[in-house]
Order: structure tokens, then sequence, then C-alpha cells
């Protein structure tokens, strides 16, 4: 488990015993499209109701499984936000069904799915725990049925439209990523070399030093250990535009 997946699924599991059975509070926190402009909160805090103990279970079950690896891969800040994200355009996806009371973190469980097949869309997942499918193609039937049954109009009480607006929400957020990367910045600065400023380096070693390394994922943990030791190997230098982004992450701000 991750620091804010297991914050997540806490939150999630604490509100449902707060809210649950429906009560004011549950109605004066769930979604409902049309009247997001009264009540813009709703654009967050439906994400976490739920309208039953198995609508918690299936939805926390999959955080669960693929949150940790995915957390662990773009940083507790930027997975946080891919998962808010996936939530909210999940919100504003349900504008199709403008009157319906929308609650669950469906729509940002989708966008975590999304990013674990974004980045390994060959890993074979287990559904109930037998049947091997990979997690591209799981994530593309999942996408095809919740279309099918989104505008088919059929499997009534499930926010299809929701999910929907989640695999785009977290795509794009990635996709933004990508766009922000450092590496992205520093492939751009290698190759205009005289915006570089003598002593540059030093200040990124100076930067990257501060990184807290006992706040980190284990596997995060052995990654900067081996960059930092090529560092002192070999000088900043020598560090790929992967290995610079990786550093750029898990400085502090």
């Amino acid at each position: 488990m991750t620091r804010r997946v297991s914050g997540l699924i806490l939150a999630n599991v604490v509100v449902f015993f707060i809210t649950y059975p429906p009560n004011e509070l549950f109605r004066a926190l769930m979604l409902v499209p049309i009247a997001i402009p009264l009540r813009p909160w709703t654009l967050v805090t439906y994400m976490f109701l739920h309208g039953g103990f198995g609508h918690l279970f299936f939805n926390m079950l999959a955080l669960f499984f693929f949150g940790p690896r995915l957390e662990a891969r773009l940083g507790g800040r930027h997975f946080l936000g891919l998962y808010l994200a996936a939530g909210v355009v999940g919100a504003l996806a349900s504008l199709i069904t403008p009157r319906a009371a929308i609650v669950g973190a469906s729509g940002a469980v989708y966008g975590v799915m999304l990013g674990f097949a974004y980045f390994w869309p060959r890993d074979r997942i287990y559904i109930w725990g037998i049947l091997p499918i990979e997690a591209r193609v799981f994530v593309g039937l999942m996408t095809a049925a919740s279309l099918w049954f989104g505008f088919g109009g059929a499997a009534g009480g499930v926010a299809h439209f929701a999910h929907l607006g989640g695999f785009l929400g977290g795509f794009v957020y990635l996709k933004w990523m990508e766009y922000r990367s450092p590496a992205r910045r520093f492939k751009q600065k290698v190759e205009t070399p005289a915006r570089r400023t003598p002593g540059s380096d030093s200040a990124d070693l100076k930067r990257w030093e501060r990184i807290r390394r006992e706040e980190m994922h284990p596997v995060n943990r052995d990654e900067l250990d081996r960059v930092m030791d090529k560092i002192k190997a070999s000088g900043v230098g020598s560090l790929t535009p992967d290995e610079r982004a990786f550093l750029e992450r898990f400085t502090p701000g």
C-alpha cells in the first residue's frame, strides 16, 4: 500500500459509515449534474459517497489493486491529481443525464485503471481471479461496455457516463503531465545549450539532495539511490532526461 491510496480508501470508508444509510449529509454531498452551479462542491464530494457496501467494496478493491503501482510511478501528488481530475471529469460527463443522482468513486477509479493500462498495457489482470486479460484490452472492453449501456439505456442505476468521463479525465491528466514533464523541458534545453547557466548543475544537485527519501515508496527509494550513486560516480551531466525527470518529480517545491 502507498500513502495516497491508503488515505483515499480510509476517507471513503469513513464517509460511508457517516453517511449510510443515506441521510441529510449524504443528500447534501451527492451530485445532481443539473444542480452543479448551485452546489459546486458536489463535483468532488460525490466521489466519496457510495450507495451500499458492495458499491464501496468493489471500488476500493480496484483502487487497492491498481492504485499503489500507479502512485509509485507518478508520485503521490500527481496520483492524487489524476484521481481527482478523473472524478471531476466523470461528474461533468454525467451532465448527459442531468437530473440523475450520482454517487461513488467509480469515475476516479476508472481514471486510475486507465493510468495503469497506460503505463503497463500488456500486464495481465485476472477477472474473478481466473480469467487473464491484458490491461489495455480490459480498459477497452470497459469503455465499450460503458458506451453501450450508457447510450443504450440498459443497466439502469449505474453511472456509465461518469465511468467514461473518468477514463477521459485520467487520459487528459497523463497527457498534461507529459506536456509539463521536466524531461521534455530538459530535452529542449539540450537542443539549445546556450540557455544553460554556469553552476546550474550544482544548483540542481542541491535541490535534489532535499528529496525526502523516507516518504518515498520503496520502489522509488531504490531508484533514487541508484540515480544519486550515478551522480557521485559520473556527475550530473551523465543523467538521462528520464533520470532528471524522476528527480524533479520528487523535489520539494
